[in-house]
């Protein structure tokens, strides 16, 4: 009795319609977390833009009197004149000076130096006068230059107050500049300052008189944009590439599985094989991956069929 023509392999592996929805499912939804990603990226790309417009906008810009964007005690910095440069004349409070820790510059390790600074109408503006590296026992810088005596001019960046820290610091230090903290860490308190603050602050830029000794000056801001627009573009490239997959996917095997009569054919041959081993020599020597029959094979094949 001749053996039945083996199930081609095409035709085994076939998906069930469940299995093709739960696939195409799942690629609906990867793309979807991609799409997110990709916009989540992109918002951060604009915002990253909006910032480095204000700094190129306002940073060069030149200065002006620190009463004309900030006119009263109490006010806050307007989004729109953030560091923007503006000028006071006054003297520093330098008994009242607080150290900002974990704030490294240019990667070294150390302290800003917030010195409170008295204009000449009453209003007080923290300023942070720049940086000292770690002391010998990192837990305070070795020496803190004093700033100049007496009435001074100068030139200061304007920042908006940082939200207020949470974590602990030891005495004379703080974790954010926050007007009302770096005051109350000060020696005396913020008593003496009452109802004379803004709700910002000024990075020094300019003393006249100059220091006798000058800190580490702030760097200027950073105007990179980030990586946030390239990420935008490689999320969409994953979104397409999950139903881009599952689309060839489909198409592959849908295509892969259709049984021609070649195929049909060479099965029936190869369960025939030699009479006296039952095929099993024809299925020894057969390749792992079988060829498709030419048209001439198959002509062939049906005209021995037709004589048969």
């Amino acid at each position: 009795m001749t053996a039945a023509p083996p199930v081609p392999a095409t035709a085994r592996s076939q998906r069930t319609r469940r299995q093709w929805v739960t696939l195409g499912l799942g690629a609906v939804a990867l793309a979807a977390l991609c799409v997110l990603a990709a916009v989540w990226q992109w918002h951060r790309y604009t915002d990253r833009m909006a910032q480095i417009h204000l700094v190129e906008s306002n940073y060069s810009a030149p200065a002006v009197p620190a009463e004309q964007v900030l006119p009263a005690p109490g006010v806050t910095l307007p989004a729109d004149d953030e560091w923007r440069p503006a000028t006071l004349t006054g003297q520093y409070v330098p008994e009242a000076t607080v150290l900002l820790r974990n704030r490294p510059v240019n990667s070294t390790p150390g302290f800003h130096v917030l010195v409170p600074f008295e204009a000449d109408d009453g209003t007080v503006l923290v300023v942070d006068r720049g940086f000292v590296p770690l002391g010998e026992d990192a837990s305070s810088p070795d020496a803190v230059p004093a700033p100049p005596d007496g009435r001074v001019t100068v030139v200061v960046t304007l920042r908006p107050d940082e939200p207020a820290s949470g974590r602990g610091a030891p005495p004379g230090q703080v974790q954010a500049i926050d007007t009302r903290q770096v005051l109350a860490a000060g020696p005396g308190g913020a008593g003496w300052a009452d109802g004379r603050t803004v709700g910002a602050y000024g990075q020094l830029r300019s003393e006249d008189p100059a220091s006798a000794q000058a800190l580490v000056p702030l760097p200027p801001p950073d105007t990179d944009p980030g990586s946030h627009l390239s990420y935008t573009f490689q999320w969409c490239v994953f979104a397409l590439g999950a139903v881009s997959g599952y689309v060839l996917l489909w198409r592959r095997e849908t295509r892969g599985s259709t049984v021609t009569a070649g195929d049909l054919l060479l099965a029936e041959a190869e369960a025939a094989g030699d009479p006296g081993t039952g095929g099993s020599a024809v299925r020894a020597r057969r390749p792992e991956r079988r060829r498709r029959p030419t048209d001439e094979e198959l002509e062939d094949a049906l005209l021995d069929d037709g004589r048969d």
